[in-house]
C-alpha cells in the first residue's frame, strides 16, 4: 500500500483536496498564489486539471458544442473556447507540483485523456482523479489504473450500474486503491440535490473502496455533514477571491472559508469517536452533579418519609432516585438533618420488607 493510500481510508483524518481548476485565470503567478493559500489553509492536497481544448472536445461550432442551458454558469459559451480559457498550461505543471510539495502539499491532477496520463507520469504524479464527466471513458480508466497508483473518481451524472462498471474497469486493470466521491454535477449544487445519504449506501455497495464527497455547494455545512456520514475524502473548488472572476469562481471557496472548513472537519472527525455505551472517563467528575435522594427537612426518629422531607435533588451522592417511591411511607430509623444524602440504612429494619 502506498503512503498516500494510507491517508485516504478509515481511521485517519479526512483528506481534504483544494481543486484549482481554471481559477488561475491563465496567470502562473496567480496559480502559485492559490497553491500557497491552500497550504496556509491546511488542506492535504492541491489538484489541477490536465487537458487542452483539443484533447477534450472538437473545434466545432453550433449544435451541442454550444452551451444553451439557461441555468448554466457558462451559458452562451462554445465548448472549445471555454476549455481553451480554462485549461492549465502543461508547462506550468512541474513548477506547480514542485512548489506545492515544497509547501507540504500533495499535488496531483485529473487527466482528461491518455496523453495527459503519459505527461503526468513524467512528473511522477502520486495519484489520479477521474472527473464525473470522464468516468465513462473506459480507455482513460484503464490507462490510469495501469499506473498502479491510487485513483479518486467522482460519481456525478452516473447511475449505480455505471459506477459499478467503472470500478470493475479500474480493478481489472490493476488499481488497488479506489476512492469514490459522491458528486452532484451541477454548478453550484444545492444542499437539496446533494443527497448525502448516498454515502453510507456507497460504503455498503463498495466495501473495498474509500468513500468521499466532491462538493459543489456554497459554504461548508454540506462537507462537514458528509464526514458524519462516513466521508473520508472531501474535495472543494478553491480560489483567491470569487470577485476576481474565472470559469469556476462562482462556486469556489475563498481562503477564509477553506481554513474554516479544514478546522471544522477536524472537529467533526474527532467528534465521531467510538461507540460509547457507558460513562466516559472524562465524564466521571460530573457524576456528582446528577440527582439523588436527599433529606430536605429535619426528620425525627420514627417519622414517616414524605415528599416534603425527602427529595430528588442535586448533588448525586445520595441514594439513586430509582428508590424514591420505595422509601416514601417508610419510617426513619434515626434522627436526620436537612441536607443529608439519603442512605438505605436510614430506613427502620422492619420497614424494608
Amino acid at each position: 500500500m502506498s503512503a498516500i493510500s494510507k491517508k485516504l481510508g478509515n481511521g485517519v483524518a479526512p483528506f481534504i483536496i483544494a481543486e484549482m481548476s481554471g481559477n488561475h485565470n491563465q496567470s502562473l503567478e496567480r496559480a502559485k498564489e492559490i497553491v500557497k493559500e491552500a497550504a496556509n489553509c491546511g488542506v492535504n492536497a492541491i489538484k489541477l486539471q490536465t487537458y487542452t481544448a483539443d484533447t477534450i472536445t472538437l473545434n466545432h461550432r453550433g449544435g451541442m458544442f454550444e452551451i444553451d442551458d439557461q441555468n448554466s454558469l457558462w451559458k452562451g459559451e462554445n465548448l472549445y473556447d471555454l476549455y481553451k480559457q480554462a485549461y492549465t498550461p502543461w508547462e506550468w505543471h512541474k513548477e506547480l507540483f514542485d512548489y506545492a510539495n515544497k509547501l507540504g502539499l500533495i499535488a496531483f491532477s485529473s487527466p482528461f485523456d491518455e496523453t495527459a496520463v503519459d505527461f503526468l507520469e513524467t512528473l511522477d504524479a502520486p495519484m489520479y482523479k477521474i472527473a464525473s464527466f470522464e468516468n465513462n471513458h473506459h480507455p482513460l480508466l484503464a490507462k490510469v489504473a495501469k499506473t498502479g497508483k491510487p485513483v479518486i473518481m467522482s460519481t456525478g451524472i452516473s447511475n449505480i450500474l455505471d459506477i459499478q462498471e467503472s470500478v470493475r474497469v479500474l480493478r481489472e486493470n490493476g488499481c488497488q486503491s479506489i476512492t469514490l466521491l459522491k458528486c452532484t454535477s451541477t454548478y453550484p449544487s444545492s444542499p437539496e440535490n446533494t443527497n448525502l445519504n448516498t454515502i453510507p449506501v456507497f460504503k455498503q455497495l463498495f466495501p473495498d473502496c474509500n468513500i468521499g464527497l466532491s462538493d459543489h455547494t456554497m459554504g461548508i455545512g454540506v462537507s462537514i455533514a458528509s464526514v458524519g456520514l462516513g466521508a473520508t475524502v472531501v474535495e472543494k473548488h478553491f480560489t483567491l477571491r470569487r470577485a476576481d472572476g474565472g470559469v469556476d469562481s462562482a462556486f469556489s471557496m475563498e481562503p477564509e472559508e477553506m481554513k474554516l472548513l479544514v478546522d471544522e472537519i477536524k472537529k467533526a472527525s474527532l467528534a465521531l469517536g467510538t461507540v460509547q455505551l457507558n460513562v466516559q472517563e472524562s465524564e466521571k467528575n460530573s457524576l456528582i452533579f446528577k440527582r439523588s435522594i436527599y433529606v430536605s427537612q429535619d426528620i425525627k426518629k420514627g417519622d414517616l418519609f414524605t415528599e416534603e422531607n425527602i427529595r430528588v435533588v442535586r448533588p448525586g451522592n445520595g441514594l439513586h432516585p430509582r428508590n424514591y417511591k420505595f422509601i416514601l411511607g417508610k419510617r426513619a430509623k434515626c434522627e436526620l438533618k436537612s441536607g443529608t444524602p439519603f442512605c438505605e440504612e436510614f430506613i427502620e429494619q422492619n420497614e424494608k420488607n
